[in-house]
């Protein structure tokens, strides 16, 4: 019944049965204990009983223990410190307003420019749809890449964020590639006198924008994200064959579409005055999607919580009623 009657049964420690003296007195016989040599039991004549031998073993273990050095936690960092949804929201926080202003100068500043670069001497004055036309292509593979490495994230490491990525990119790349087929259509009409072919860039093209809409209704078809996460997953590494069949396209088939003029081994073959603009279009159009797609994060995070709140909730309300109804049940047979 002692408060330290307990600890030392924890303890490999033998405590030797007291023997009484020529004098009568109880002492302790060291010659039977078998103890760590860190406890220096006195073996002069003093009366010892075995709980007041107890407690200065327990108090001597509950100061070590106070006094022990405890490893640091390692904090995460990279891409597992974003696995903490509060972590990315407060980083995307402070993220946001520098990614609205670099897209913001550098579109504005990318068009002006465009605006003032010369004329091609056969295409004339609509080779300005470029700037918006060759930025979006891009950039319509580039999310579509993104999404791709989401995927994996998903099925691969099960990172939390990762399907909350793949769900907020498929509205903007379905934009950017519908932007790609309309400025191509209208780039396409004065110099192929048609505005539409069944071109071996185009028609991938229009594949992948396809893709963009079958990922976008299995996402909405199942109403529990998690569930939907694996299918999704799966269908956009699937379809992420289609993005070298873009790129190289031109390069397989005789098409109508022109070869790469920008993205090649031996260099461009677009005239400065023209390809800086371009390139200043397309970073602030890069930086657009950079923005967008940290919002939609942003957005899909709350949706979320809201929908976990609310099934949180409905479950506690079923929990209540079930109680009332089996009260008055009670109440009834009694």
């Amino acid at each position: 019944d002692h408060p330290t009657a307990r600890c030392s049964s924890h303890l490999n420690i033998r405590i030797g049965k007291p023997r009484r003296g020529d004098d009568g007195a109880r002492r302790f016989s060291s010659a039977t204990t078998d103890r760590p040599a860190l406890f220096k039991v006195p073996t002069e004549a003093a009366a010892f009983d075995r709980r007041q031998l107890r407690a200065p073993i327990c108090m001597f273990i509950r100061v070590t223990m106070s006094d022990a050095v405890v490893a640091p936690v390692k904090k995460p960092s990279g891409l597992t410190a974003l696995a903490n949804p509060t972590r990315f929201m407060a980083l995307s926080a402070r993220l946001l307003p520098w990614l609205w202003a670099l897209a913001t100068v550098l579109t504005a500043v990318g068009i002006a420019w465009a605006w003032q670069a010369p004329e091609d001497y056969q295409q004339g004055i609509t080779v300005r749809i470029m700037y918006i036309h060759v930025p979006a292509a891009w950039l319509a593979m580039f999310t579509y890449s993104v999404m791709a490495a989401s995927a994996l994230g998903v099925l691969i490491w099960r990172h939390p964020l990762a399907d909350v990525s793949i769900r907020a990119a498929v509205p903007i790349g379905a934009a950017f590639t519908f932007i790609c087929l309309i400025t191509g259509s209208l780039w396409g009409r004065p110099m192929w006198g048609t505005w539409w072919v069944w071109d071996a860039r185009l028609t991938s093209v229009f594949v992948l924008f396809l893709m963009y809409a079958g990922i976008f209704a299995l996402q909405r078809a199942m109403d529990d994200p998690a569930r939907a996460s694996r299918p999704v997953a799966l269908l956009v590494l699937v379809g992420f064959i289609n993005i070298p069949i873009i790129k190289f396209s031109v390069d397989i088939w005789n098409t109508l579409h022109q070869p790469a003029s920008v993205i090649r081994l031996d260099g461009p073959t677009i005239h400065p005055s023209m390809l800086w603009p371009l390139v200043v279009c397309a970073l602030g159009l890069t930086f657009l999607f950079a923005a967008m797609h940290m919002l939609g994060m942003r957005n899909e995070i709350r949706r979320r919580r809201i929908d976990g709140m609310k099934r949180a909730s409905a479950r506690e309300d079923t929990g209540k009623r079930t109680r009332v109804v089996l009260d008055d049940g009670g109440a009834t047979s009694a």
